[in-house]
């Protein structure tokens, strides 16, 4: 139901940032690897090569070399220094010797923490050969923090997705039914405040916790916090004097009116079955996404035009096949 063929939004993203540095440093490595294959293995030589070319590698924090055994030819080699005692180091234990390295080329290593900096950083590696010849690799380190001093932020998915549950909770969810909760009893009137703080209040993140009875609200005005309500201050007519009025905000993908049909859907999830029921259920108007957690302990995120798409049949229209979808 959840499985996709094609790369996600954050894998494409991610590519795209590495493909994006592999070009930056492409053209300058490639030089510098043909300049110390024309010294290889002189260590002072390969160590004046990469002080002269450092800065000619955009964002680059260390530049270092080493031969076909792993063991460093170069010193370690920063823009304000260097470090001689380098040279001679076993490499074999650093992460992107684990996988297969670039016989021509660059390639990058996946993110991983420096041992210098102790901060998430990739590495580009460059190989050096003579002729026809593969005689070592020219290492690169990026730090992270550097590459995405100017990047956005990824839009997020809206799409619909599922995550399976805590396997014991499956496992023994036909032995179990619904016990009704303080909020169960009150079910009505806690949608209809939440209607009215989602609508005119501010509220446009909204969490609705049945089984144990609570609500968590995000709000326009504080997006950094949330407030957490029992069932008793949820059913307070006076709730609303807490919260300031506020206009429906112009950029939510969901619009007014299709809040109560949302919570009217979740309310019939929490009743349609005694033991594949509904345990909580949000609702952001902003990114127009529900998320869903079931008896079993699956959850669903999507949509809420697809949400409300789906009649009650899809979600407990036959047992079985129900706790296989909803876990």
């Amino acid at each position: 139901m959840t499985g996709m063929t094609n790369p996600s939004i954050l894998q494409q993203t991610i590519l795209a940032k590495k493909a994006a540095l592999a070009d930056a440093v492409g053209v300058p490595l490639a030089r510098i690897a043909d300049d110390c294959a024309a010294v290889w293995p002189d260590a002072d030589a390969v160590d004046a090569v990469l002080r002269a070319a450092i800065g000619s590698v955009p964002n680059c924090d260390v530049l270092y070399a080493w031969d076909l055994n792993n063991i460093a030819v170069s010193s370690l080699v920063q823009a304000s220094r260097t470090e001689i005692g380098w040279r001679g180091r076993d490499l074999s234990d650093r992460p992107y010797l684990k996988n297969n390295l670039p016989f021509q080329g660059i390639m990058l290593s996946s993110v991983y923490e420096s041992i210098y900096t102790h901060k998430p950083c990739v590495t580009a590696l460059q190989a050096v050969r003579r002729g026809e010849q593969l005689v070592g690799f020219i290492a690169a380190d990026f730090a992270v923090s550097d590459l995405l001093r100017d990047s956005q932020l990824i839009a997020p998915s809206l799409r619909w997705q599922q995550f399976r549950g805590d396997p014991a909770v499956r496992g023994t969810v036909f032995l179990q039914t619904r016990v009704p909760s303080r909020m169960d009893d009150h079910i009505d009137a806690v949608l209809d405040h939440i209607d009215a703080l989602m609508r005119d209040h501010g509220v446009f993140h909204s969490k609705i916790h049945f089984s144990s009875g609570r609500c968590s609200f995000w709000l326009y005005d504080d997006p950094y916090g949330y407030r957490l309500h029992g069932v008793d201050e949820i059913i307070d007519p006076e709730l609303c004097l807490a919260y300031p009025q506020r206009p429906y905000p112009k950029g939510a993908l969901t619009a007014p009116q299709l809040i109560r049909p949302v919570l009217a859907q979740f309310k019939a999830l929490r009743f349609a079955d005694e033991t594949i029921y509904l345990r909580s259920g949000s609702l952001n108007v902003m990114n127009g996404m529900v998320g869903l957690t079931f008896s079993c302990d699956g959850s669903h995120y999507m949509p809420v035009d697809e949400f409300l798409d789906k009649s009650l049949d899809f979600w407990v229209g036959v047992r079985d096949e129900v706790a296989h979808s909803a876990a």
